[in-house]
């Protein structure tokens, strides 16, 4: 074999794994863009390294994907940018191959925005762990073998990992029916419609956060913990206005759509999504409300939502 055909020849062993990859690398950053940088960084060391040398492609790659993750997680702007408190992270429309795998309960909880923000509270070693065990199911011998530790080493930062999120997690927890958060969710587009603040009230815990990027123009996240509150910031948020209109550059249509495995509602102008407001549902109730609409934050679910075949819009001009 030529090297020309050597070169595709590895060119394609490394685009079979591209996805996989990709997908472990938005776990470990919670950002689509940072995730596709970090790939396309391990297909440069890919090239560069003597490749008749690596025995196992998948795992040598995976390793290099986890340790560049690790870099990025570790450097000082990544640690200034996640403790500011204008960090959220990326949302994906449902199908995205970074979603995957998802074949199990664990695997579609750890790329839920609930769980990406709690694995903010993990040190960027545990963090890996929990995504190579739990995502990926990787042994303690292999994940000790991909960050350089020990098994003992591998089982501590994993039992570390899982009570930290375990204990921050909202009760309940579980799966919700695909029906009934579609109810819940059109239930609480029409309360927040209407203005019926009791409404919205009701369909929220007594413990509900809703956190927003403030339509993309906060520096920093804005939190809301009172039901009552938050019922008060929906209702004025959801009442549209020429100013509001000007802002998004026309009039939006409101779709329902699966984000990141949770119920969401899209704000779109033309094929453009311009809006995400996700949901947390435990136990029939909203737990917390994430509205985002910075621009960066909503690329690649713009990109997805292009090649998507929509519903019937909930609302069809707002």
């Amino acid at each position: 074999m030529d090297s020309t055909a050597t070169d595709r020849f590895d060119t394609s062993r490394f685009e079979a794994s591209r996805n996989r990859l990709a997908s472990l690398a938005y776990r470990l950053l919670g950002s689509a863009a940072d995730a596709e940088d970090a790939v396309q960084d391990a297909f440069l060391h890919w090239q560069a390294v003597d490749r008749q040398r690596i025995k196992v492609p998948e795992a040598w790659l995976t390793k290099v994907v986890t340790n560049l993750c690790l870099d990025r997680l570790r450097s000082a702007q990544a640690r200034r940018e996640r403790t500011v408190g204008a960090w959220l992270p990326e949302p994906l429309l449902a199908g995205d191959p970074m979603l995957g795998p998802a074949d199990t309960f664990e695997q579609r909880e750890s790329v839920s925005l609930a769980v990406l923000t709690l694995m903010e509270r993990l040190s960027p070693l545990e963090r890996a762990v929990y995504v190579l065990r739990e995502a990926f199911t990787y042994s303690h011998a292999e994940i000790a073998e991909i960050l350089d530790i020990t098994e003992s080493a591998s089982q501590q930062h994993l039992h570390r990992a899982r009570h930290r999120i375990t204990a921050a997690r909202r009760r309940g927890g579980g799966e919700v029916d695909p029906a009934s958060a579609r109810r819940i969710v059109e239930e609480f587009l029409a309360a927040a419609s209407s203005g019926r603040t009791e409404r919205l009230v009701a369909l929220l815990t007594d413990d509900a956060t809703a956190i927003s990027d403030g339509a993309g123009l906060a520096q920093t996240l804005l939190r809301y913990d009172n039901p009552q509150r938050i019922a008060a910031i929906v209702r004025a948020g959801f009442k549209p206005t020429p100013a509001k209109r000007r802002l998004a550059g026309g009039t939006p249509a409101i779709h329902y759509a699966l984000v990141n495995g949770a119920a969401a509602i899209l704000f779109t102008l033309g094929d453009q999504v311009i809006g995400a407001v996700t949901f947390d549902i435990t136990g029939g109730k909203i737990a917390t409300v994430r509205g985002i609409a910075a621009p960066a934050r909503l690329a690649r679910l713009t990109q997805a939502w292009r090649q998507h075949e929509p519903d019937t819009p909930l609302v069809p001009e707002w």
